[in-house]
């Protein structure tokens, strides 16, 4: 049976949208297909079943499996009286977010940053590196209040941050109101104009 058979058109499309947006995410597109079909299924699955319905080895599905679980992606499930291993998705969405966003974090964004101080404590030796060291210092300023924000965010309940983010472009026009009222907007538009 092939798997035009095994799924439903809707989750065959889900399926192979994530297969070939995987790449793009730094994931190869066999994991990228696991971790869609099991997202989108209503029970947990043991590696035979992910394997016999996307025909994909019983070895790749095994290390796209482990790949997964690194990224703390699904959750491991054991069921009474079957010695095989089921695979699941967190339930909440956010949380899945939450946790792709720090993986991300630990494996993109820390490294660069570290990176980027040790770099600030290197003295310069002449005018070219020293402005580039200056550029380096505006990244990692940038990267640093990104992460401070991004732990607040982390720290907020689903609810309120999925509230945050609907409020959009409301908390855009409350900051500009506060620069106008503040008189930090003409300072900001004339320093624009003036570097253009």
């Amino acid at each position: 049976m092939s798997l035009q058979n095994r799924l439903p058109p809707l989750s065959r499309q889900f399926v192979a949208h994530f297969g070939e947006m995987g790449s793009k995410w730094g994931i190869n597109r066999t994991v990228g297909q696991i971790y869609a079909l099991i997202f989108i299924s209503k029970r947990a699955l043991n590696a035979d079943e992910i394997a016999e319905t996307l025909e994909f080895s019983r070895s790749n599905v095994s290390m796209g499996l482990k790949e997964l679980q690194g990224w703390r992606l699904v959750n491991l499930r054991h069921q009474p009286g079957d010695r095989r291993e089921y695979f699941e998705a967190p339930g909440d969405v956010w949380e899945i977010f939450r946790v792709l966003a720090q993986e991300r974090r630990r494996r993109e964004i820390e490294p660069t940053l570290s990176m980027l101080r040790m770099a600030l404590l290197e003295e310069p030796g002449g005018e070219e590196e020293r402005h580039a060291q200056e550029r380096m210092r505006e990244m990692h300023d940038l990267i640093d209040r990104l992460m401070v924000w991004f732990d607040d965010v982390q720290r907020l309940a689903p609810e309120t941050a999925k509230q945050l983010m609907g409020m959009g472009s409301t908390v855009t026009k409350v900051l500009e109101f506060k620069d106008r009222m503040t008189g930090r907007a003409g300072r900001s538009d004339a320093k624009n104009t003036k570097e253009q």
